[in-house]
């Protein structure tokens, strides 16, 4: 959703950090750029005049022309001034003391209300909550029935006494002027509230009606219904799409419904997204939730912070590796890590459980967005296909168990019959096992020490700090024939290999950094070291070096 402004700012700053020293008219002409890149991206005028003075006073200050590096502090101006309006800080729901929890959902016919339902109510759900759906949106065609169908696949129950407009009338009062519910949507939330209280529901998510514009019978009818239930938040759900209309829509529902939060939708589509960043500071709410796509699974906590970092193509790996730990099983990564240090070799087996852990995390072309500096590499994002990982594992499934065990003995007629099965070539089988067996050479070579290959810096490699070429290595000694000095000269080579291997393991799990020299790896490994300690919770990732 933000390319269009990530690109503009990123090139903006990029031609800043080119001069070594940053002039008042090389500000000024940063802050225009911004100010057009955020006015292009469909931001309020309001909050683009706020956002922009802020960064000029506190650029053309002491605090820029002191700094040791100005391009970068005007860089980190801007990055803290976009968390602040995105909402400053991180807020999370706030659960009643007493349950349940009613949380109330407004906004316009078509911002996603009732698809969020689902979603929020399969978050907490998750999160060891028992929450109730009420069907509220007595209006709109079907409404009730989509969430029924929404509860149904986020596993949780729907509470509809009332079927609503089931066959699509368009009910218009005598007096022609708007549309009326088949039911009373109030008395609906009410008795879904005393349900919730007679079954042990704690947590209840009220789908209420939407129009098509901000008028005063759904602003009276929304107001009714927060009166009426109590409702501990109310959410705005809001089309981040919307652009510009998103600021009189927001303040409307503020003033006239009084929301306790926001919610952002449709988040993954191309529009520019200046809803996104001009509602928390319209509204002075914060925005609680962002969703992504379709499915229930598609909801994420907002936080301001990663947004920005996103924005300024800086990435958000905090996020990537809370998916990663929600899809690693640990008891597999433990086992995984038991094989790396035992020097069992890598399976298909093995490769399929990554793979599922992989999908299991959500889209991979989100993944590497949220690395830093993907920005530049949109191109190949754009150009990658996910529908790879069906044809693999189709290829890998369709082996014998002994064959993923060992691929070694897939012969010439075992690579045909595995292509005839999976749907593919016997040149894509060919492909597969020549990189599979190249991983595991990899692997291997890591073990013992070698380091990886192609990694500047690392033991046994050339490359940046790798030694000099040309430089023969010195010859082995022979094996003595006494035996109590070949006995001793083993001993020392043992010591020697597991030195070595501890170094290699250390420097490519974060021990010395890339670039590192040769002779300094081999220096690491003499002096060996009693135990290799990982951060927490890196065991589960040791696994993912060996693709």
């Amino acid at each position: 959703m933000f390319t269009s402004l990530s690109d503009r700012l990123t090139l903006t700053f990029k031609n800043l950090k080119r001069k070594g020293t940053v002039t008042e008219s090389d500000l000024n002409a940063t802050i225009r750029d911004i100010r057009l890149a955020l006015l292009d991206a469909d931001v309020a005028l309001p909050v683009v005049k706020q956002f922009t003075q802020r960064i000029r006073d506190r650029a053309l200050g002491a605090e820029v022309h002191q700094a040791l590096n100005p391009a970068q502090q005007v860089v980190k101006i801007v990055n803290e001034e976009l968390v602040e309006i995105l909402g400053g800080s991180t807020r999370r729901l706030n659960l009643a003391k007493n349950p349940p929890t009613v949380i109330m959902l407004a906004g316009l016919q078509g911002s996603g209300k009732t698809t969020f339902a689902g979603k929020l109510a399969h978050l907490l759900k998750g999160e060891g909550h028992t929450p109730l759906l009420v069907a509220a949106d007595l209006q709109r065609p079907n409404a009730v029935t989509q969430l029924e169908v929404v509860g149904e696949r986020a596993g949780v129950p729907v509470f509809a006494p009332e079927r609503g407009n089931v066959f699509g009338h368009d009910a218009a009062l005598e007096s022609g002027e708007g549309t009326r519910s088949f039911g009373d949507p109030v008395d609906v939330a009410v008795e879904g509230v005393e349900e919730a209280r007679r079954k042990g529901y704690d947590v209840v998510i009220i789908d209420t009606a939407g129009r098509l514009a901000v008028d005063v019978d759904l602003m009276r009818q929304a107001s009714d219904i927060r009166i009426e239930t109590g409702a501990h938040e109310v959410l705005f759900v809001i089309d981040a799409m919307i652009g510009q209309a998103a600021v009189e829509t927001a303040k409307a529902f503020a003033d006239g419904v009084g929301i306790t939060g926001s919610v952002l939708t449709k988040l993954d589509g191309d529009a520019r997204g200046g809803a996104a960043l001009s509602v928390a500071t319209v509204t002075g709410q914060p925005i609680l939730f962002a969703s992504t796509g379709e499915g229930v699974k598609d909801i994420e906590t907002f936080h301001p912070d990663r947004m920005a970092s996103r924005i300024l193509d800086m990435g958000d790996v905090l996020t990537l590796i809370e998916q990663a730990e929600k899809a690693f099983d640990r008891a597999q990564a433990a086992e995984m890590t038991r094989k790396f240090l035992a020097d069992e070799d890598f399976t298909f087996d093995d490769f399929l459980e990554q793979m599922a852990a992989i999908k299991r995390m959500g889209s991979l072309k989100q993944m590497l967005g949220m690395m830093p500096g993907m920005q530049g590499m949109r191109a190949q994002l754009d150009a990658l296909d996910e529908r790879e990982f069906d044809r693999v594992e189709a290829m890998v499934r369709s082996m014998t168990p002994f064959e993923r065990n060992h691929p070694k003995q897939i012969n010439g007629s075992r690579r045909a019959r595995i292509a005839r099965g999976s749907g593919v070539s016997v040149s894509e089988v060919n492909q597969l096992l020549e990189r599979f067996a190249d991983a595991q050479k990899m692997m291997r070579q890591l073990k013992k020490g070698g380091g990886i290959p192609g990694m500047p810096g690392m033991p046994g490699m050339g490359g940046a700090g790798g030694g000099k070429r040309g430089k023969q290595a010195p010859k082995k000694k022979g094996k003595s024939g006494n035996p109590a000095k070949r006995a001793q000269q083993e001993r020392e080579a043992a010591q020697k290999a597991q030195a070595a291997r501890t170094a290699s393991l250390e420097n490519a799990f974060g021990g010395a950094a890339l670039g590192a020299g040769a002779d300094q790896g081999a220096g690491a490994g003499d002096d060996a070291l009693a135990g290799l300690k990982l951060p927490p919770g890196f065991e589960k990732f040791l696994d993912q070096g060996k693709k």
